[in-house]
């Protein structure tokens, strides 16, 4: 079987080899042996090494379905994008890390400019830690007391931590006297009917003087979430979120004799970070201030949610393009009017919509043709239910289906091994690289 892997590679590698996106930028080099614990290897493939996979570049009708993979070009220009804009507008970037809990996409984040990364538990800022990511925003409030006196000890790495009430802090003081490194605070400030965050500036003012008082803590800035307040880019929405910033900003400005060195003023999800900008960039004067914005989603980017919502449908933000694709294979047509598909729940993200079928590709080769009239209705434990109309009921069994995903954030956490294609709109995509996720 191996042998056979090896000629059919030898004879596609020296087709494809022009299209390589210019050598491994990721995993596939530090993976070991390749087995059944990765659904996105192809049987014949175990055995062999990451390394040795890739660089027979083998095309996308060599590996398995249910499947997700990453576009190197998508995930390239998307994040030229964003370094850009950033660079235009005068922030500095944390691009928030638990989206695609990839470490080589942090590390490439991280060489393209980023300040730092933004994590959102405790064992996720462990593994960012253990990553050598040497700047970590904990957006939480971090209150298990071993991982307090861990950061309390000598670190080269730098951590922010949340809090947003004068109960916080006094709950992380008795696990921080005494520490021999400060523990950088962020005062969280929220809004009612939102998330976590004090309530008024007078709460939040409060909680800046508690942090400054307890020893072993210090204050660093001021931090918010604006996206859990508006779900779409009405105007109402966005007017919403400006006054919300607004007050951000004045929070920092209030705090201004309590600070002791470089204040941090951060927020910015992936769905309003134009708007972070143009309230806070003016604050943004290093050494003195620092704004950052922790936007995560944009890396990948989707053909849902964040399609519909994000900067890139307004003026003021950067372009971005889906660089996430699911492929499914139609294994029934018991009826007219449906197809059934192999990838489910446990592939597919499903909590900010369905998947939209995009393509077909007949009996999983060549060329992807456009198709119209198939709709994703729903998805079971492993199958997608496909209602076809028109020109889509000739779809047969065997045909591989392209599919737009919406929300990053949960796609990335089904899948331990994403390929990476040099360009999933190609007419045979070539894997060039491998994206490992730690989900735990």
């Amino acid at each position: 079987m191996l042998k056979r892997w090896h000629r059919f590679c030898n004879a596609h590698c020296t087709m494809r080899n022009a299209r390589r996106c210019g050598g491994v930028r990721y995993d596939a080099e530090k993976i070991g042996l390749l087995g059944p614990e990765y659904k996105a290897i192809p049987v014949d493939a175990w055995g062999r090494t990451g390394a040795d996979f890739v660089a027979y570049a083998p095309g996308l009708a060599t590996l398995p379905t249910p499947l997700v993979t990453l576009d190197a070009g998508a995930l390239n220009s998307n994040a030229a994008a964003l370094t850009g804009w950033a660079g235009r507008v005068g922030v500095d970037l944390a691009p928030h890390g638990k989206t695609t809990m990839a470490p080589s996409l942090w590390r490439a984040q991280l060489d393209d400019g980023a300040w730092g990364i933004t994590v959102a538990t405790p064992w996720q800022l462990a593994v960012a830690l253990s990553e050598g990511v040497p700047c970590v925003l904990a957006a939480y409030p971090v209150l298990v007391p071993a991982v307090l006196r861990r950061l309390g000890q000598p670190r080269s790495a730098r951590v922010l931590v949340w809090a947003d009430g004068v109960d916080v802090v006094e709950a992380m003081a008795p696990h921080v006297a005494g520490a021999a490194q400060p523990i950088d605070v962020l005062v969280d400030f929220g809004a009612s009917g939102g998330r976590t965050g004090a309530r008024t500036i007078e709460a939040a003012v409060a909680t800046a003087r508690a942090v400054a008082a307890t020893p072993g803590l210090r204050l660093a800035g001021v931090a918010g979430y604006e996206g859990v307040l508006a779900h779409d880019a009405s105007a109402e929405s966005l007017a919403t979120i400006r006054a919300y910033l607004e007050q951000l900003a004045a929070l920092h400005t209030a705090l201004g004799d309590l600070y002791d060195g470089e204040a941090i003023v951060t927020a910015g999800g992936s769905a309003y970070f134009d708007l972070v900008a143009d309230v806070l960039a003016p604050l943004h004067d290093p050494p003195a201030t620092r704004v950052v914005v922790r936007a995560g989603a944009y890396l990948a980017h989707d053909d849902g949610f964040y399609r519909g919502i994000s900067p890139s449908n307004r003026a003021s933000g950067p372009g971005f393009r889906a660089a996430l694709h699911g492929w499914v294979r139609v294994i029934s047509r018991p009826e007219p009017g449906l197809a059934l598909a192999d990838g489910g729940k446990r592939d597919l993200p499903f909590d900010e919509g369905l998947p939209e079928v995009q393509a077909v590709r007949r009996s999983g080769a060549g060329p992807a043709e456009a198709v119209t009239g198939a709709e994703v209705t729903a998805l079971a434990d492993q199958h997608t239910f496909v209602r076809l109309t028109g020109d889509a009921e000739n779809l047969r069994v065997g045909d591989v289906l392209r599919l737009g995903l919406s929300h990053p954030c949960t796609t990335f956490d089904k899948w331990g091994l994403l390929p990476v294609l040099d360009d999933a709109h190609a007419p045979e995509p070539v894997v060039v690289d491998l994206v490992r996720t730690v989900f735990g």
